[in-house]
């Protein structure tokens, strides 16, 4: 687990947002070239690819702060920020802000110890601290929304065929997830179940998931490492490593009409997500029973077979 990938000039680069940052690169570098090759302009792909990267991490951390379960917790460190929290050791709590230059601080301690409730609560109140997404905190159907409704706007702009363009995302942009899965891993985010399967992992002391056990009474101490534990981030990377690989070389070449391979993108990630979520442990809002991202998942598959079932309707009309 490494959660800081690296540090320039003393700034921590957080290891899932560096991993999630290449992984739309590489998403955006596909697509261009698949532009040039079918006759378009790659440059308008790669427009596109910079928007919805920006509309898709404000998107996916409007969603962490609304659905997520913590959005309380950022009104009260604006608020009164002894109403927070934080569930980590006294020693990290003692511990220097990294990157405390960026912030405004001056090395000053990370927050406060209560002795008395063996919480750590924050030193001084922060109205933005819902805005760091440096800190953590990225919801990715918050920002696929987010994205999509930028993609929308910014193609009708420039008279790029919508759902062309919608397929060439259906098709790269889980390469992209693929990628910056890994980045949960290095860390420690997304993290499953307790399991004894011979690929379970285990997390060092004061990560999320040993963090959890600890809450739940799975661990007695916040210097054990965690017990073994799902690992989800590999499961959903192999995933969507595999849907890719059926778009790409399978479904885009037999495809029917423009949309079909993005439709498919949406419903098979949205059931892979919809199965992963019952292994995960993290927290992440819930509602009927399901999570946050499972309720989203089975409106998304919803949408998918509206779309599908209006188009296969006029295609048969127009046979």
């Amino acid at each position: 687990m490494h959660p800081r990938l690296f540090t320039v000039l003393d700034f921590p680069f957080p290891s899932y947002f560096v991993m999630l940052v290449t992984g739309f690169m590489l998403a955006t570098a596909c697509g261009a070239l698949w532009a040039k090759r079918i006759g378009h302009d790659p440059d308008v792909v790669v427009n596109l690819g910079i928007s919805m990267l920006i509309a898709g991490v404000v998107g996916a951390r409007v969603a962490h702060v609304l659905f997520d379960g913590f959005f309380w917790d950022y009104v009260h460190l604006c608020t009164d920020p002894t109403k927070v929290a934080w569930k980590i050791s006294r020693e990290e709590c003692l511990a220097p802000v990294a990157g405390d230059w960026l912030f405004g601080g001056g090395g000053e301690a990370t927050g406060l110890w209560d002795m008395a409730a063996g919480v750590c609560r924050p030193r001084k109140a922060d109205c933005w601290a819902w805005a760091n997404i440096m800190a953590g905190g990225l919801t990715y159907y918050g920002g696929f929304i987010g994205a999509s409704l930028v993609a929308v706007w910014q193609l009708q702009r420039d008279h790029f065929p919508f759902w062309r363009a919608a397929d060439m995302a259906g098709m790269f942009v889980p390469l992209g997830l693929g990628y910056g899965r890994m980045g949960c891993l290095l860390a420690g985010c997304c993290f499953g179940r307790t399991c004894n399967l011979p690929w379970a992992l285990r997390f060092p002391a004061h990560s999320p998931a040993a963090d959890k056990q600890v809450e739940v009474g799975l661990l007695h101490s916040t210097t054990e490492a965690s017990l073994p534990v799902h690992p989800t981030q590999i499961y959903e990377s192999i995933g969507c490593l595999l849907l890719a690989a059926v778009l790409i070389f399978y479904l885009h070449g037999r495809k029917r009409y423009d949309g079909q391979v993005f439709l498919a993108f949406v419903a098979g990630y949205a059931t892979l997500r919809f199965m992963l979520e019952f292994l995960r442990n993290d927290d992440r809002g819930s509602m009927l029973g399901l999570s946050t991202s499972q309720l989203i998942g089975v409106g998304m598959v919803a949408f998918a077979g509206l779309i599908q079932s209006r188009i296969s309707r006029g295609l048969r009309a127009n046979s």
